[in-house]
């Protein structure tokens, strides 16, 4: 089995210690670096190349939304933070996280999951941070714009559900009883509709109603 490697970003010595502790249980992931801070982690990124990294967003030297913008072309970026402020979810999004965690919303045998869906290429949120992100999208009624599902079937309108509830596509199979070939399929045809590359970009316009 291959294992996903992982790079630990906090500024937190006693926190980088205890998740570094959870993911060496794991026989399928492998830690292949640490840093306490923003310029740090961009030195560590590099020299690893990780699959996927953890990533704290208030650190010195440079905060966590900067790294990513700057790492996102060499790795997978899961946020692993205290803030659940609706305006640094959003900016971490945009800057290329595909994972938004807030401490202490989720069980320690989770993070193991949440690493290897990113690693995968899902695009999941915290309860909190799903909520903080919709306020940033808040439109008034009369303006709000239709969501963007033209030429999108039922079914695929209903896989596009899922999605943005950052369910992966094994798990979206078995939701809507399909094949993870059809569910690929699906989700092929709903990126070209809604004209993105990536499930954040989907999840993005899907909430955004852009």
């Amino acid at each position: 089995m291959t294992q996903v490697t992982v790079v630990i970003v906090d500024d937190n010595a006693v926190i980088r210690m205890g998740l570094r502790s959870l993911l060496d249980a794991s026989d399928r992931i492998r830690v292949v670096g640490e840093a306490s801070d923003g310029e740090e982690a961009v030195r560590v990124v590099r020299a690893t190349l990780p699959d996927v990294v953890l990533l704290d967003v208030r650190m010195p030297r440079r905060d966590g939304v900067q790294v990513a913008a700057e790492v996102r072309q060499w790795c997978k970026i899961l946020m692993l933070t205290y803030s659940d402020a609706p305006e640094i979810v959003r900016a971490a999004v945009d800057a290329g996280a595909s994972g938004y965690l807030v401490h202490g919303e989720f069980a320690s045998h989770e993070l193991e999951r949440s690493i290897l869906a990113v690693a995968e290429g899902s695009f999941l949120l915290s309860p909190l941070a799903a909520e903080a992100l919709r306020t940033t999208w808040v439109i008034p009624a009369a303006t709000a714009p239709e969501r963007p599902d033209v030429g999108l079937s039922e079914r695929q309108r209903e896989v596009m559900e899922l999605i943005a509830a950052g369910r992966t596509n094994g798990e979206i199979a078995a939701t809507c009883y399909l094949s993870e070939k059809t569910v690929k399929n699906h989700v092929n045809h709903i990126f070209a509709r809604l004209g993105v590359r990536t499930r954040a970009e989907a999840v993005s316009v899907w909430l955004g109603g852009a």
